[in-house]
């Protein structure tokens, strides 16, 4: 009887060692984190409750974003339809320089944008403006 208990107890000493020494080797790499783009200074006067500023027909807006952004994904939009934009790049930002199409003059408008960090992960975005009648 004695003998199964010390043998039982070596056992399960035993098993723990082996399993502390399968669970102590730490991968050393850095783990990468994806910083979502932020899109930043709009050009554009927002519609808002208080102020209800309006836009000129068919203006020209800018907005940044960070260099960590792969230009290649980033889609602009107003309702439904694609609006063309240029991108201009140094090493810390891009900036996107685009223009109101003249179909939504006299209209509210939502200009949404989507973007997607080299890393892989994206985010979503978007102003309403109110563009005033011509």
């Amino acid at each position: 009887m004695k003998i199964i208990t010390i043998k039982n107890a070596g056992l399960l000493v035993t098993l723990l060692f082996t399993a502390l020494c399968a669970n102590a080797y730490e991968d050393k790499k850095p783990e990468e984190i994806c910083k979502k783009p932020k899109f930043r200074d709009f050009s554009l006067a927002e519609y808002k409750a208080p102020e209800k500023k309006e836009v000129p027909p068919e203006s020209e807006f800018t907005f940044t974003l960070p260099a960590t952004t792969n230009p290649e994904t980033i889609k602009l939009s107003a309702k439904g339809k694609n609006i063309p934009f240029s991108v201009k790049s140094n090493s810390s930002i891009h900036r996107i320089t685009a223009k109101l199409p003249a179909e939504f003059n006299g209209d509210y408008v939502r200009i949404n944008v989507r973007a997607e960090a080299f890393l892989g992960c994206y985010e979503n975005a978007g102003w309403l403006v109110k563009v005033s009648a011509p």
